[in-house]
């Protein structure tokens, strides 16, 4: 799924040191990822990477055999729509939109995504709509919420809605950036599993990233990005 090797990263061309150098990273289908760091150790700026947002300084990237560092912008832009679904760390959600318009609308992004979601579903007028309450619902907001503003929600009810969002269309590679860094340590436990049902549901790859080191448990295999990287 993906593959870096010898990557840099350096925001201005200027800059005396780096702020990522990976020799080699390879995360396989699948797998359910907790990558941690301290704060400034550069997570943000991997997961940029890795979605093709940013563009490593020196070094490949591959994801589904893709070389991302070898595409035009726009190339990458309809990778990242087609094959990654990105749950932000500030949930980038449309306040004026409710749930489900604010799920669905990813999918007109993505020719790929709302083909796989029609496919799955004999009622093609209303099959977006129907995917994007059976993931709120899968990820526990009730319906009672699905067609409010998503404004006026609480956190927890944005973060499930952000990763809603994420799923539709079943992506491979699903990225979180610290979702849960504003529930307490149940709630955060309890919608980890959800996102894990969901990705096993889909057949997605999870990398979660978060400096809440007590999560490392609930993954099969941790990441540590210091330990990862060499002089920085």
């Amino acid at each position: 799924m993906i593959n870096l090797k010898n990557v840099t990263f350096k925001w201005h061309q200027s800059d005396s040191s780096l702020t990522l150098n990976i020799k080699e990273l390879v995360i396989e289908k699948s797998e359910h990822i907790f990558l941690h760091g301290p704060s400034g150790s550069g997570k943000s700026t991997l997961l940029a990477i890795l979605a093709g947002i940013n563009t490593a300084t020196s070094g490949e990237v591959s994801i589904l055999n893709q070389n991302l560092t070898a595409l035009s912008n726009t190339t990458r832009d309809v990778f990242r729509a087609d094959h990654i679904g990105y749950i932000f760390q500030n949930f980038n959600l449309l306040p004026y939109l409710t749930p489900i318009e604010n799920i669905t609308l990813g999918c007109e992004f993505s020719k790929n995504r709302k083909r796989k979601t029609l496919k799955q579903s004999s009622n093609k007028n209303s099959a977006l709509q129907q995917e994007a309450i059976r993931l709120l619902i899968a990820l526990g907001l009730t319906p009672q919420y699905h067609h409010k503003d998503v404004a006026t929600l609480s956190i927890g009810q944005q973060q499930r809605v952000a990763a809603a969002r994420a799923f539709i269309g079943s992506p491979e590679l699903i990225i979180a950036d610290e979702p849960t860094s504003a529930l307490d340590t149940q709630n955060r436990e309890s919608f980890i599993k959800l996102l894990f049902e969901q990705a096993k549901k889909s057949n997605s790859t999870l990398v979660f990233v978060s400096h809440d080191e007590t999560l490392k448990p609930l993954f099969s295999r941790t990441i540590d990005l210091v330990s990862l990287q060499g002089d920085v």
